[in-house]
């Protein structure tokens, strides 16, 4: 197999290209890899440097998700150096972070997943010609109208933070900007236009309060119903064509969750400690076991790299993680799997593995635990009793946080008071330092260890580096790993169920997907997905 690069730059530590690996049985896949074939080194660049480096290196590690990066180093500085934090400069920060994930939600749905629900698999589908003519990639309705609005929230990030992507403004002590009242009247036009040109319009088929009154399945089914504007919106079709594809059937995964929580209340988190994070935040953090919830605490995470191309050492917490020391790596047609087979770390949470992601997040928003101040919503509680996970309740997940992201930069924006502080100048120092967040894809952290001025260790678990990791220590799968064993494979020489479950998570990665005889190992075909 001849290794991609993907053709964006730049891109983080498991970006790149993505190779899965899967072994098909009478139709059905029995074992599934995932191998992240790109090593990309941030840890090892940042050794050594100046603790600021950090606001400047990790917005790059990803093209996509660099303001939620940039949220997590200047939080990580803010822990060390003990900051103290304007409530305008909370604000600033969730707004631009919250800005930039607004805007991936039509970018993913139609140009990453919906197109493959126009793959020839689903023609004899009732629904299939009004998917096509919607959904089709480049020609598609939504997808034109889904696509030119999906620039608009990080018109209002770029307001406030001067560029995206790659953004520096959030700084240790605040921001680095000081915005106008006409600065806060043109994010709310640009909001409001991004409202009226495809989230009431075209996505929802009603107003925002309307939707968010749901807090059932069966609510959800009764606003479907409720008129042809809902019916017809392309939420309607999603939910029609969930159903009647499939999607509810395959893609389940381990049925285990993790969320770091975001944004930081403008009121609760003036003096930054690590152990006051939880409490702080407003979308919240936690475990969730299939049945219990658990208090997030990132002392409870280790990564493993028995089968990553590191040299090998006992999993541990990053803070206590050594540099890795890369191996040479193989072509997944050279891989053995009972050995080393990614660049890719496996994080895991008391020993368990875990998806991150939206579901996590609408899981954890769902535990009625949660303090007055954070999100409460019971709607993906009730989903995941009734249906459980799949690739359907995955991205159902996912877009339900469209309303939620727009309706609280609207809020924050009304609450900025101009004339007060944006930034504190602190006190650099020595010591160690945590900071995370939710990037669209999921839990993102970095964790930083300062000494003699200098960084000693700096180290990032990103969201799709919980999703596609390899076996743990244990042989335990990554999520994506554990998503692909048991799926239905209809036509193994044009997979298309292997794309929508891995589309399904958002990994930051281009697939590659090899499909195998399993008796003779024989290699069937290659896809690009």
């Amino acid at each position: 197999m001849v290794t991609k690069e993907l053709n964006i730059s730049p891109v983080g530590r498991v970006e790149g290209d993505l190779d899965v690996n899967v072994y098909i049985e009478n139709g059905v896949v029995t074992r599934a890899h995932t191998q992240a074939s790109m090593f990309r080194g941030f840890e090892k660049i940042l050794q050594g440097k100046d603790p600021m480096s950090g606001l400047l290196v990790t917005p790059r590690v990803c093209g996509i998700c660099g303001g939620s990066h940039l949220y997590c180093a200047s939080s990580a500085l803010d822990t060390v150096w003990k900051t103290t934090l304007p409530p305008n400069a909370l604000l600033l920060r969730a707004i631009g972070q919250a800005s930039e994930s607004l805007q991936s939600d039509p970018r993913w749905f139609y140009a990453i997943f919906a197109a493959d629900l126009t793959n020839k698999k689903f023609s004899n589908k009732p629904l299939y010609d009004e998917v096509v003519r919607r959904w089709s990639a480049f020609v598609g309705t939504s997808f034109q109208q889904g696509l030119a609005s999906s620039s608009k929230p990080v018109e209002i990030y770029a307001i406030f933070g001067g560029q995206w992507p790659h953004s520096s403004y959030m700084v240790p002590g605040g921001v680095m900007c000081a915005p106008t009242l006409k600065d806060i009247t043109r994010a709310h036009a640009i909001l409001n236009q991004f409202k009226n040109d495809w989230l009431e319009s075209i996505w929802l088929g009603c107003t925002i309060k309307r939707y968010m009154q749901i807090q059932s399945w069966d609510e959800l089914m009764v606003w479907l119903e409720e008129n042809e504007s809902h019916r017809n919106s392309d939420l309607g079709l999603f939910l029609r064509v969930g159903i009647e594809f499939g999607l509810d059937k395959f893609g389940q995964g381990i049925g285990k969750f993790i969320t770091f929580g975001t944004f930081l209340h403008k009121d609760k988190y003036n003096h930054p400690t690590i152990e006051g994070r939880n409490d702080a935040l407003i979308c919240p953090s936690g475990f969730y076991d299939g049945k219990n919830y658990e208090p997030f605490d990132h002392l409870k995470i280790r990564e493993h790299v028995k089968h990553s191309w590191y040299e090998d050492y006992p999993a541990a917490h990053p803070w206590n993680e050594p540099m890795p020391e890369p191996l040479e790596s193989q072509h997944l047609k050279n891989t053995d799997f009972k050995s080393k087979y990614t660049w890719s770390k496996a994080p895991r949470y008391l020993d368990s593995n875990a998806e991150a992601g939206p579901l996590a997040r609408a899981i954890m928003n769902a535990n009625p635990a949660n303090l007055p101040h954070q999100y409460q919503d019971p709607l993906f509680g009730d989903i995941l009793h009734k249906m459980g996970p799949s690739v359907f309740v995955r991205c159902l997940a996912r877009m339900h946080e469209a309303t939620r992201l727009y309706t609280m930069i609207n809020k924050w924006l009304g609450e900025i008071k101009l004339n007060d502080e944006f930034y504190i100048k602190p006190e650099e120092r020595d010591g160690k330092g945590f900071g995370a967040t939710e990037a669209v894809r999921g839990a993102l952290a970095h964790w930083i260890e300062i000494e003699n001025g200098l960084i000693r260790n700096y180290q990032i678990v990103a969201p799709t580096t919980w999703n596609i990791g390899p076996q743990d220590d244990k042989g335990n799968p990554g999520a994506v790993e554990a998503a692909l064993t048991g799926l239905e494979i209809e036509d193994v020489n044009d997979p298309v169920e292997v794309g929508i479950v891995a589309r399904s998570f958002d990994s930051c990665l281009v697939c590659t997907v090899h499909a195998h005889d399993v008796k003779s190992g024989k290699e069937l075909a290659k896809f690009k997905l």
